[in-house]
């Protein structure tokens, strides 16, 4: 589900329930192939500007149940995509779904290397303030150069990306 215009918005702390409205749904449905249910991305990250997307991140013991994690998404709405090119990391959309924040959901088995990115990154920014405002700042800025080209607008925030990574020590 790719964005095609480019909205960054302040911190809103409404994220935290809707990512709980979201995980409610779901979690019910794979009962106990989810090992957890990640709130991951911007939005997970207090004070950081955003697109109002939530990413989620369910984290499966290993990969070896993932069709039936697929089979029981597909029973309330999730339609799986593949990995979109990020190996580990499976993607699934969804239509209707009205009462839900818009979100990205992915799967990923406990030892994907992308999802320990994804809570490598997420974990540093909720304790560095400061590099909370640098990303924020850039995104912001990004959104407003770039309203109508999401990769322009990955490209311009990417070299704060790669310094957090560096700082944070995330390969």
């Amino acid at each position: 589900m790719k964005v095609k215009h480019v909205v960054v918005l302040p911190y809103n702390s409404r994220w935290k329930q809707d990512f709980i409205n979201i995980r409610d749904e779901i979690k019910p449905a794979l009962k106990d192939l989810a090992l957890a249910i990640e709130h991951v991305g911007s939005t997970s990250v207090e004070g950081m500007s955003a697109k109002p997307i939530i990413d989620i991140d369910v984290i499966i013991k290993e990969r070896t149940v993932l069709d039936e994690v697929i089979s029981r998404l597909h029973n309330i709405g999730y339609r799986y995509e593949g990995n979109l090119g990020i190996e580990g990391r499976e993607a699934f959309k969804y239509e209707g779904k009205k009462d839900l924040q818009r979100h990205h959901l992915y799967v990923c088995a406990q030892d994907c290397p992308e999802l320990k990115r994804h809570i490598a990154f997420r974990d540093y920014l909720r304790s560095h303030p400061q590099a909370v405002k640098e990303y924020g700042e850039i995104k912001e800025k990004g959104a407003r150069l770039y309203p109508n080209d999401i990769d322009k607008y990955m490209e311009y925030k990417s070299g704060v990306i790669e310094r957090i990574y560096e700082m944070a020590k995330i390969k």
